[in-house]
């Protein structure tokens, strides 16, 4: 049977694309067994997971148990807000003390860039990143394309243009990395206080004007704008914002050609997307949110079977 060229899922970037294949093949069987009266099945009955969030999530903690769970896998969770790290032990030391209780696996979400590379290289676990700081979510871009392949039957040759926060966005990045693995071509359009530096560098279209990048584009991927992680302002006002980069049913009818619309959530519903355009046919939030947990059981379903041939 394949197996993953990696031991950890730290990023994008480390997986190749047959990897990618893979994943989305594994996927399509627990996609089949989610629409079944029981959802559940042995693939992990003797493997213990532990999730460890030091940053605030509840879409993606949920998908993740609830993968886990389908999986028979024991789960263990862990809150950083109600921790000991909040009396100074490092993240090592918090690590290791969950896996001296004999801890197959760990999802983590940090917000600090790198921090599941650091950890996949100080312990001996597999380690799955769910998003460190505004550098990597590799799931999330996983789930993303997973869903493009199922709606448009492929990626490749596809046209994706992501809008809105590029510069705080991990989903951006690991969406840019997968996308061109997958064979689709890139573009990003916001503001240019929102558009990094180096995106050039990454061989991505840029476009400041929303209807030129729907009228380019087969899909649009609408992201939220992270307030959470601005210390200055980025913008004069929401308001402005929504006028120059949000989408509502009026704009989406007005463009040339049908596209589809996908968002990560949570949505700023009325800031960068209705509640029409989000409630619409052309809309696969729910199918990414649902695509979710398949991709999850995947990735960890792969990363176990590499811990079941080292022992």
């Amino acid at each position: 049977m394949a197996s993953l060229s990696v031991d950890h899922l730290v990023g994008i970037k480390e997986l190749s694309k047959e990897d990618i294949a893979l994943i989305f093949q594994t996927a399509d069987n627990f996609k089949s067994v989610l629409n079944r009266s029981i959802k559940k099945v042995p693939s992990l009955r003797d493997i213990t997971i532990a999730n460890l969030f030091f940053e605030n999530s509840t879409r993606t903690r949920l998908s993740f148990e609830l993968a886990e769970k389908r999986l028979s896998a024991d789960v263990v969770n862990f809150s950083a807000a109600s921790s000991s790290v909040k009396k100074g032990e490092t993240l090592i030391d918090t690590v290791n003390n969950i896996l001296a209780m004999k801890v197959d696996l760990v999802v983590m979400r940090h917000p600090n860039p790198g921090a599941a590379k650091f950890l996949s290289e100080h312990v001996d676990s597999k380690i799955v990143n769910a998003g460190d700081g505004a550098h990597e979510h590799p799931t999330q871009a996983l789930l993303d394309a997973y869903s493009i392949r199922e709606k448009l039957g492929d990626v490749s040759g596809k046209k994706v243009v992501i809008v809105g926060d590029i510069s705080h966005s991990r989903v951006a990045l690991s969406n840019i990395f997968c996308l061109q693995k997958l064979g689709a071509e890139v573009m990003v359009c916001g503001p240019t206080t929102l558009i990094p530096k180096y995106i050039h560098e990454l061989d991505v279209k840029v476009e400041y004007d929303l209807r030129k990048a729907l009228e380019w584009c087969d899909v649009a991927n609408m992201l939220r704008i992270q307030l959470e992680r601005m210390d200055v302002n980025y913008f004069p006002s929401l308001r402005e914002y929504t006028m120059l980069f949000g989408l509502d049913k009026e704009f989406l009818n007005s463009l040339s050609k049908k596209i589809v619309v996908m968002h990560p959530g949570p949505i700023n519903r009325g800031v960068e997307i209705t509640s029409d355009v989000a409630d619409s046919d052309q809309a696969i939030i729910l199918d990414q949110v649902e695509n979710g947990v398949a991709v999850r059981m995947a990735v960890l379903y792969l990363l176990a079977e590499k811990i079941k041939r080292e022992d």
